[in-house]
């Protein structure tokens, strides 16, 4: 396997955040708006308010992404998981997920959430295997094709 890295997102990075994105939401779902919305306008959208995009790159080419939109002051929302399908199966899922989460123990914050859809039986193990557990939804969810909601607490 070769060595992932990760660094933080820069403007540059917007339009392979959106691609890789876009991609997979195709394979699985649809676009809907505030999918466009988000991913069109990363800075005002996930930056602006405090929060955190990260770009993982293999021999300096970016094969994934995640994001952290903030909630509150101490709880996040994982979000906008993506990997290049040439990279997929391999376990770099594990690798970005085990980064994510350190990445929000050593600023402190108490809890991640995250929304997800069943159908993604991989995605979910994934999240189990790292601890999250599922918790109540709201009524009034965002995506309309999530229908899990998780959570992991930190402290």
């Amino acid at each position: 396997m070769l060595e992932i890295k990760f660094r933080k997102f820069t403007i540059k990075d917007s339009e392979r955040f959106k691609a890789l994105n876009i991609e997979w939401l195709k394979m699985y779902f649809e676009v809907e708006p505030i999918d466009e919305k988000v991913l069109s306008n990363p800075k005002t959208e996930i930056l602006d308010s405090g929060g955190f995009i990260v770009m993982a790159e293999i021999q300096d080419k970016v094969v994934g992404t995640f994001a952290y939109i903030k909630k509150e002051s101490s709880l996040y929302e994982f979000s906008k998981m993506a990997i290049d399908p040439r990279y997929r199966g391999r376990g770099y899922g594990n690798i970005m997920m085990q980064f994510a989460i350190s990445f929000a123990k050593k600023r402190h914050w108490n809890k991640i959430i995250l929304y997800s859809s069943t159908i993604l039986k991989n995605s979910i193990h994934l999240y189990q295997k790292y601890g999250f557990i599922e918790i109540p939804m709201e009524a009034n969810v965002i995506y309309s094709r999530g229908n899990i909601k998780m959570e992991l607490d930190l402290i």
